[in-house]
């Protein structure tokens, strides 16, 4: 909406209609004017954003990817370890009712097992198991380092304080007294969740795109693997970098080549599927993980991201230009274990870079 309108003003006309606050509709104020006053009129009418003539495309863009773009949440996934199924259960039921996803072991031997395929949010343990207690195997637990991030809180009867501080010295974050009513369950595991995601979106996400780092890309993978060997099934290895990306920086600045960064980063999740992982490598690289995925397959959809993205038109002060990648893709059963599969595809970028770029290879192809 404009500040300056033919009939009137832009904040007083959301003012009366009170659109601004409607939960879930963002207002996105456009204006000439700069001036604080301006600016406060906007913000008490209501509206999420303000811009300023001349619109600056990037700006508009952050906004609404800001403000469209948002994905719905995924489930919250409780992993329950409890040798009594039936208790195990209640809590699983208690759990889904509120929209969450739960899984039951029930012997907690097969924990580190499903903790990996499962890739859980928190773990709620109970403290007494027959062959290895709570916090003994919280202590397995942690000496993992891709599980450090995961709560885990203990379940039980034990009322006694010292031991519940000793239980939670060996890895636990939390400690709740059985009997626990499920609204106080549902309430407990849902606030130590959105901490933990809160946490790991810090810690593990590139803050220009929003897309996994380069150490949880690898992390990421690594999990991904482990679980295609169990199952049995393909998974392919996307390695991305965008053509001439130090060209676009030197000759139309570096706030273009991040519009170009996060357009592609756009790109990639929009066509990928939600099962599909994507991260920022590093600087223009990224890398796509595709589970369940054969090489051939792969390479067909990358492709098609590639031929997207190389029509996506950037206008600038200096003119307009487009933008391309160059890809490798390796798949897993071809080539085992997850330094070999990132190799031949790193090896596939690089011959699709020296073959003339803008192109897709695939891991073994010649030149």
């Amino acid at each position: 909406m404009g500040i300056e309108l033919p009939d009137g003003n832009g904040a007083e006309l959301l003012t009366a209609l009170d659109v601004g606050l409607v939960s879930g509709v963002a207002v996105v104020f456009i204006s000439s004017r700069d001036d604080f006053a301006t600016r406060l009129a906007a913000v008490r009418a209501g509206g999420a954003a303000y811009l300023t003539k001349p619109l600056d495309v990037a700006a508009l863009i952050d906004v609404l990817d800001r403000f469209a773009g948002r994905k719905p949440e995924e489930a919250y996934r409780i992993l329950i370890v409890d040798d009594s199924a039936t208790l195990a259960n209640f809590y699983k039921l208690t759990l889904e009712q509120a929209g969450m996803v739960g899984r039951v072991v029930t012997n907690p031997l097969e924990a580190l097992a499903h903790l990996q395929e499962f890739n859980p949010d928190l773990v709620l343990m109970d403290m007494y198991m027959p062959e290895c207690t709570g916090a003994e195997l919280a202590t397995v637990v942690r000496q993992f380092t891709v599980f450090l991030s995961i709560p885990i809180v203990f379940l039980s009867a034990e009322k006694n304080l010292e031991r519940q501080q000793e239980a939670m010295s060996l890895g636990g974050d939390d400690f709740l007294t059985k009997p626990i009513q499920p609204d106080y369950l549902v309430s407990a595991v849902a606030s130590r969740v959105q901490r933990a995601r809160a946490l790991r979106s810090i810690m593990y996400r590139d803050s220009l795109t929003g897309l996994l780092n380069h150490t949880e890309s690898k992390k990421q993978l690594d999990i991904q693997l482990s679980r295609a060997i169990r199952s049995q099934m393909p998974l392919a290895v996307a390695m991305v970098d965008i053509d001439h990306f130090k060209s676009v920086n030197d000759t139309y600045g570096h706030p273009v080549g991040d519009r170009v960064i996060r357009s592609l980063s756009l790109l990639l999740q929009q066509r990928l599927r939600k099962s599909d992982i994507v991260g920022r490598y590093g600087g223009e690289e990224f890398i796509a993980i595709l589970p369940d995925t054969p090489l051939e397959a792969a390479v067909k959809v990358m492709d098609e991201v590639r031929e997207a993205f190389s029509k996506v038109e950037y206008q600038t002060p200096q003119g307009t230009f487009y933008a391309s990648f160059s890809c490798g893709v390796a798949a897993y059963p071809d080539f085992a274990g997850l330094d070999r599969l990132l190799e031949q595809a790193d090896q596939a970028l690089y011959r699709a870079k020296k073959a003339g770029r803008n192109r897709v290879n695939s891991a073994g192809e010649p030149v």
